[in-house]
């Protein structure tokens, strides 16, 4: 197996990178955190700006005259409805109608698009486009990625930023220029907060990053690594691939196999729309109800302290997301499970994401998780509350 390599800002990640904590993320080192704790990559995220290098991404360039076409047979939003400098999240679905995974879609021109992913695509993509007239490229190295997020990533942007931010709008994208470099600009990102994404190849990363770090100093912008991004995306309620849920190319069994309306994908899924791979399913799943939903937990934090106490002990508030899964109990039936658990610092509370049987999914349901204190299993109750757990206006208002 080879080695991961550097992103293209990593001769600058590095050196900033205090911890020398590092993960593997689709083959490149990715910063879990920069200093010996988030805390203060997080409070960037929230409070002030925060530069996060997403380049892992897998990314391809989709064009020709068939591109609408084949974009609008794999995925199971109307991609007609998505209007040129448009951004769309979405999912794709195999010929059951389980999801293989999630991602953006830009439509940069009428017949071009930029596809993002978590997991590699490539392949997929050209059997799906097999007989059209389309080129599919995979450009993952050649383009490189940032994400600044936070409440003050519009006014550094529209200070750094030769493009039009003022009016960029959620979910849309413009081009321009930061530091002599043509970059693109997309109102987008994994966080919930107001937040962009800046597309630039890869030979020219390196500047738009040292254009960004050197006026970011009056926004108060910190490099922020994978540890306080994952307490952010669970705030907003995001799903995260290969840990909330399994692509059901690698699934081992049916149950690891999710639809889109067991995700809470469902608003992505247009049935009236021209067949596409996975609708004749997903039909059915619409008539009949799907076995399981994504809910929001928020956890009964005094309970765990009274846990705690009984072992006589301090409670403990885990520092990070725990991405193991835990049981989530109705009574002394086991009805789902927590995926992704953490302390929100905003929000002042313990939430987890979590996968629930549907009849006992409703807002408002008491359940109960699993905790172990000292190898004792416990269970704490939980209420079940809607998703995002956080969403301010800030997010999708156009900034000040």
């Amino acid at each position: 197996m080879a080695l991961p390599v550097g992103t293209a800002f990593h001769e600058r990640t590095f050196a900033l990178c205090q911890s020398l904590n590092y993960r593997e993320w689709s083959g490149y080192y990715t910063v879990s955190v920069y200093e010996v704790h988030h805390e203060h990559e997080y409070n960037a995220i929230r409070n002030a700006a925060a530069l996060i290098d997403i380049t892992p991404l897998y990314k391809y360039l989709v064009s020709g005259k068939d591109a609408t076409k084949l974009v609008n047979r794999v995925i199971t939003r109307d991609i007609h409805k998505v209007g040129v400098g448009q951004v769309i999240y979405c999912c794709w679905c195999d010929e059951e109608g389980k999801v293989i995974d999630d991602g953006t879609i830009t439509r940069l021109e009428e017949n071009k698009y930029r596809w993002t992913a978590a997991d590699p695509s490539l392949r997929w993509l050209h059997q799906n486009g097999h007989n059209m007239n389309v080129q599919i490229e995979d450009i993952s190295e050649r383009v490189a990625a940032l994400a600044v997020q936070g409440p003050t990533s519009g006014k550094l942007l529209q200070s750094v930023a030769q493009a039009e931010i003022a009016n960029l709008k959620y979910f849309r994208m413009t081009r321009g220029t930061i530091a002599g470099v043509p970059v693109d600009i997309s109102r987008t990102g994994y966080t919930g907060d107001l937040g962009y994404e800046i597309w630039v190849a890869w030979s020219s990363a390196v500047k738009v990053w040292d254009a960004l770090m050197e006026k970011g100093k009056l926004f108060d912008l910190h490099a922020a690594g994978m540890l306080a991004l994952d307490v952010a995306r669970v705030e907003a309620g995001l799903l995260l691939i290969e840990v909330d849920y399994i692509s059901s190319k690698k699934a081992l069994i049916p149950s690891q196999k999710y639809s889109p309306y067991e995700l809470g994908f469902g608003k992505m899924v247009h049935l009236q729309k021209e067949n596409f791979v996975g609708k004749a399913a997903l039909q059915q799943d619409n008539q009949k109800g799907v076995p399981r939903q994504y809910v929001g937990l928020e956890i009964d934090w005094t309970e765990i302290e009274a846990h705690y106490q009984r072992f006589g002990l301090a409670p403990v508030a885990p520092s990070q997301a725990s991405r193991v899964a835990v049981p989530v109990y109705c009574g002394e039936r086991q009805v789902g499970r927590a995926t992704t658990t953490t302390w929100s610092p905003v929000l002042k509370k313990m939430i987890a994401l979590a996968s629930i049987d549907t009849d006992h999914a409703k807002l408002g349901t008491r359940l109960h998780i699993e905790i172990t204190i000292e190898a004792v299993r416990q269970k704490v109750g939980a209420n079940v509350v809607a998703l995002p757990f956080f969403n301010p206006t800030r997010k999708t208002a156009l900034p000040v």
